[in-house]
């Protein structure tokens, strides 16, 4: 799959930082690599925060990813922090 705007959207704004939620069936490996938000480069900035649920389809996994870099167009997130990896049940 390819990123989706309409699953890109804002939690909270404040002090020029942006919250954001993403949501996809594609695996983080896949989200994570350099140019897959391009589509969304002109409401990204360096040091925004995407809490994403990445593999919605099957595998899935949850985290943060950081804008690292948004250069003419080009944006490139940190690999996925992940949140809530562990369950000792």
């Amino acid at each position: 799959m390819a990123f989706l705007p309409k699953d890109l959207s804002v939690l909270a704004y404040a002090n020029g930082f942006t919250l954001w939620h993403y949501t996809t069936q594609d695996a983080h490996t896949a989200v994570r690599v350099t140019g897959y938000f391009n589509a969304a480069s002109h409401m990204l900035r360096l040091g925004d925060m995407i809490l994403a649920n990445t593999g919605t389809g099957g595998a899935s996994a949850a985290g943060i990813l950081l804008v690292n870099a948004n250069n003419g167009g080009t944006v490139d997130v940190s690999d996925l922090t992940p949140v809530g990896a562990v369950d000792s049940d």
